[in-house]
């Protein structure tokens, strides 16, 4: 079918977009494959309007919703190649062709887990006691044991935005070493945070405690930070040609055009600040921007 618009990623800056996109009176549809990171969010206290705290899967459902209210189309399906067709593209989605005029990318991140099955990893995140998120959630870990595992600067940074809120941090590698100078674990020795090197045997639950196992002991956490990295999902952005950064965001300009005439990006995929609101707001700019330029070859007038 042919649309206006094909959103990839069904996420808060997805369904920003395709809400906006429909009040336009433009014809949309978001392709998701149901995997994304906002609807496994327990519950989220940050988020403005809900003073009681939202579960991200009913974030999830009520934006939707309020899509197809206003007449956006939804599949589950990934999407694995993009193609340009003319001036539009063409999206291969579970084996079918989507058509588009545009195309926005809204397809995130996949953080990096630490070693253990994915039924535990789901309990554990349910519970609070693995979380991914410190500027989401940090008021939560208040005064709490918490553990940080990684190693190098993304974990030092981690550690040190966490000893604001407490005073009980200690930081694991997940290998056998740390990737830290001497400079760095300096800097951790004078916040008080403890450093200590794995390998990770395993990680189990009891009550609501989380255990980590180390070589010859195991430490007990009231919740842990993996701050192991992640993967951006910009591979489509990359087989079109659109300039990504070192670390694979997206490139955007202050519109969310990316360097592809007709590509959009917002949400995770592009550098910023990873959080629901910040995604929102990118896909509101994204959203308009794409309706402005489909204007501009194509006047909308209404009969």
């Amino acid at each position: 079918m042919n649309y206006d618009c094909v959103v990839i990623g069904g996420g808060p800056a997805g369904l920003t977009a395709a809400i906006y996109l429909a009040r336009f009176h433009l014809a949309v549809i978001v392709l998701d494959h149901g995997q994304g990171r906002a609807a496994s969010i327990p519950i989220t206290h940050n988020h403005a309007g809900y003073p009681e705290g939202i579960a991200g899967c009913d974030l999830v459902r009520q934006m939707r919703l309020q899509a197809e209210r206003y007449g956006a189309k939804f599949r589950v399906a990934e999407v694995t190649s993009l193609e340009r067709n003319g001036d539009g593209f063409i999206a291969m989605a579970d084996g079918e062709f989507v058509e588009a005029r545009a195309v926005l990318l809204a397809t995130g991140v996949v953080n990096h887990r630490p070693p253990m099955p994915d039924d535990l990893h789901t309990e554990a995140l349910e519970k609070g006691l693995i979380r991914y998120c410190p500027i989401c959630d940090g008021l939560e870990i208040t005064d709490k044991d918490v553990g940080v595992v990684g190693t190098g600067q993304r974990a030092l940074n981690e550690a040190l935005f966490l000893r604001s809120f407490t005073a009980r941090v200690t930081m694991i590698s997940p290998r056998d070493t740390h990737d830290l100078s001497r400079e760095q674990l300096a800097t951790l020795a004078r916040h008080g945070i403890e450093v200590f090197s794995g390998p990770i045997s395993g990680i189990d639950l009891k009550e609501n405690r989380i255990i980590v196992g180390l070589p010859g002991a195991s430490m007990t956490f009231e919740s842990i930070y993996p701050a192991m990295g992640s993967d951006i999902r910009s591979e489509l952005a990359g087989a079109l040609g659109a300039k990504r950064t070192e670390v694979g965001c997206v490139e955007v300009d202050w519109h969310q055009r990316t360097t592809i005439a007709g590509l959009y990006a917002a949400g995770d995929v592009v550098l910023g600040l990873d959080q629901i609101s910040s995604a929102m707001g990118q896909a509101s700019v994204a959203a308009t921007t794409i309706r402005n330029d489909l204007c501009e070859q194509r006047i909308m007038l209404r009969t």
